[in-house]
């Protein structure tokens, strides 16, 4: 069995719908268990990506906001 690996995506500076776009394409190239950390400083990620998680079966791990970043990690569900 593989190691789970961790990916940093950098959406900074992006405005939605590109955070959510980039992390689906960033996800598409993961295995299920692997772990991505999303920067970000669209606010709105902050319901974008939860609810994306929701419908393709990812695994929300965590929100942090600090000053004018988010960082959200979410963990790969099932992967086509």
């Amino acid at each position: 069995m593989s190691e789970a690996a961790l990916m940093i995506l950098d959406t900074r500076r992006l405005l939605c719908p590109l955070p959510v776009i980039r992390t689906q394409d960033k996800v598409e190239t993961m295995e299920a268990g692997d772990s991505l950390v999303i920067q970000c400083t669209d606010h709105g990620v902050i319901n974008d990506i939860p609810a994306w998680c929701r419908i393709n079966g990812h695994e929300l791990v965590s929100i942090d906001e600090q000053d004018h970043e988010i960082v959200i990690e979410i963990r790969v569900g099932k992967t086509s």
